[in-house]
């Protein structure tokens, strides 16, 4: 990625999952390619309140949704992914737990993948849904033609 850190929102369902939140909260701190800038929050179920997490989403650039087994049930993940969307922001699914099937928020589409969170992976999905150049080792790059006088 760019010397530059991708400023992620980073949504999850507090009943359930928030040892995932912490985990990945761990792994942004690791490496220097992506901050967690903010995340779901206790909140009302209020207009102003929608605002404010509106506000955030609009001020990063992706929106990481940890899904776990009872994802299809928040309302607020739900929530803000369909904000993520009408803030034209990308987003990525990850797969919360190894052990347990897990499930899309209730507003994802029937085209949003879900992958498997390891390090790589996470950084590769990033990468690409920013459109950021990946690191390609110099014996793989193409040679620049040479102008033909």
């Amino acid at each position: 990625m760019s010397s530059k850190a991708a400023r992620v929102f980073l949504s999850f369902d507090l009943a359930h999952d928030r040892d995932l939140y912490v985990r990945l909260l761990a792994e942004a701190k690791k490496g220097a390619w992506f901050s967690i800038d903010s995340c779901s929050a206790e909140r009302a179920d209020d207009t102003g309140n929608d605002a404010m997490v509106r506000e955030r989403i609009a001020a990063v650039d992706a929106v990481i949704v940890i899904c776990g087994e009872h994802t299809d049930e928040c309302p607020s993940v739900s929530a803000e992914l369909q904000m993520t969307r009408e803030e034209r922001k990308p987003h990525l699914l990850l797969w919360g737990r190894r052990e347990v099937m897990c499930k899309k928020p209730a507003s994802s589409r029937a085209d949003d993948s879900m992958y498997g969170w390891t390090p790589h992976i996470l950084q590769s999905q990033l990468q690409v849904i920013l459109r950021a150049p990946r690191d390609v080792p110099d014996h793989l790059r193409k040679a620049t033609p040479k102008p033909l006088v």
